[in-house]
């Protein structure tokens, strides 16, 4: 039984769109201890960075239907993509301040290589497809965050990759 079916008599969430802060080292003690039997657990976490004091918040915004349906659908083709046995993204929205956690990705199976891929292939996907609209705000104003060259070729390289 997956760790999102029922566990313990309760329903656990493995994609969720959150505006309160998180604890990466617990989510992903939870998730583990969840998962059941596994041989591999692959994690990412990302923080805000405050760009040399340039942002003092990073405000992302969303619409919260769709953001869950695309992320959902990503969270779809990883599992057919790779041999994981569970996968939990928690992604952030509002405002949030340097040093705060933004996202954290994992993913849990027999084997090292698909937790890693999954992993990968989710966060490539998130940097880039996810419906979040980023703002940086600080001294000098705000600026809206497009996704970097970097970003949108690691998410194309996976179109190349059976």
């Amino acid at each position: 039984m997956r760790a999102d079916q029922l566990l313990g008599g309760r329903v656990e969430e493995l994609v969720r769109i959150q505006q309160s802060v998180f604890n990466p080292a617990d989510e992903t003690e939870r998730f583990r201890r969840q998962a059941g039997d596994i041989g591999a657990l692959a994690s990412f976490t990302g923080y805000v960075r405050a760009e040399d004091g340039r942002v003092d918040t990073l405000f992302l915004e969303h619409y919260p239907a769709f953001t869950e349906a695309r992320i959902g659908d990503m969270e779809t083709h990883a599992r057919e993509r790779f041999d994981v046995q569970d996968v939990l993204i928690i992604h952030r929205h509002g405002a949030l301040v340097p040093g705060e956690p933004i996202v954290l990705v994992a993913a849990a199976s027999a084997h090292r290589k698909d937790a890693i891929g999954a992993v990968d292939f989710l966060m490539d996907y998130l940097k880039t497809d996810a419906p979040f609209w980023k703002k940086e705000i600080g001294a000098a104003g705000e600026r809206w965050i497009e996704p970097r060259m970097t970003d949108v070729k690691a998410r194309a390289s996976w179109e190349d990759k059976p």
